[in-house]
């Protein structure tokens, strides 16, 4: 029986939520703590993770409260390390598939993510780089799709990993929050749901209907925070 998880996660935080999506198809029980990213607690990096990010998990040691971390618990940093934490306290959730080929087809299509889809996005909203990347990254991740289902046709830590940064593009995009010229966020989102995207449209929209993603994401609370947080990006 696995032991007593903290999870110290904030609900505008994509790879968090990424923990937290792991936890609930796990149906794992345990504590959540909120850290404002803002106003970090004083204690949470010396405490909990010295890089002073989240997610971040305490595990074992004795009942305590979560703004009072025990040094007799282990703490885990690092969204995709605990995610495969998650799988291996709990190996029947479906996480990481038994069979070894399943397992590596999850583990490029994460690569894929980390390492094309992920930078493309940030640099089109945070910078304006050329869409057309943020275009061609979106059209690798598709090509790597089935034709139907998840990422290698059952729910898997592969879709773990993308579904926290394509609903927040979404709320970007539909709400113009970005770099990008002003007024282009919808016209952009169309173009990425239509026509020779629509594979990885459908894809989006069975990701956002799923029970845990619907559990750990707060669309209205990461609206309002992002739009406090980037509405004068622009102006910059």
């Amino acid at each position: 029986m696995p032991e007593r998880i903290t999870l110290y996660s904030a609900k505008i935080c994509p790879f968090a939520q990424r923990t937290e999506i792991a936890l609930a198809e796990a149906k794992a029980p345990f504590t959540r703590y909120e850290i404002d990213l803002s106003n970090k607690p004083e204690w949470y990096a010396p405490k909990v993770n010295p890089a002073s990010k989240v997610p971040a998990i305490a595990y074992g040691g004795p009942e305590v409260p979560p703004d009072q971390p025990s040094p007799e618990s282990i703490k885990i940093a690092e969204s995709l390390v605990l995610v495969e934490f998650v799988a291996d306290l709990y190996p029947d959730s479906g996480i990481l598939p038994k069979d070894p080929v399943e397992r590596a087809q999850v583990r490029f299509f994460i690569e894929g993510v980390s390492s094309k889809l992920i930078p493309a996005w940030y640099a089109y909203f945070l910078r304006n780089a050329p869409v057309e990347d943020f275009y061609s990254a979106l059209e690798y991740i598709q090509s790597l799709l089935p034709a139907e289902g998840f990422a290698i046709g059952k729910f898997s830590a592969a879709d773990i990993a993308i579904a926290p940064f394509l609903a927040r593009t979404r709320i970007s995009l539909l709400n113009d929050l970005g770099k990008y010229p002003e007024g282009d966020g919808k016209k952009v989102w169309e173009t990425a749901t239509t026509g020779k995207f629509a594979r990885i449209a459908k894809y989006a929209e069975d990701l956002f209907a799923r029970e845990s993603f619907k559990e750990t994401f707060d669309e209205e609370y990461v609206k309002k925070a992002f739009t406090a947080r980037f509405s004068g990006l622009r102006s910059q």
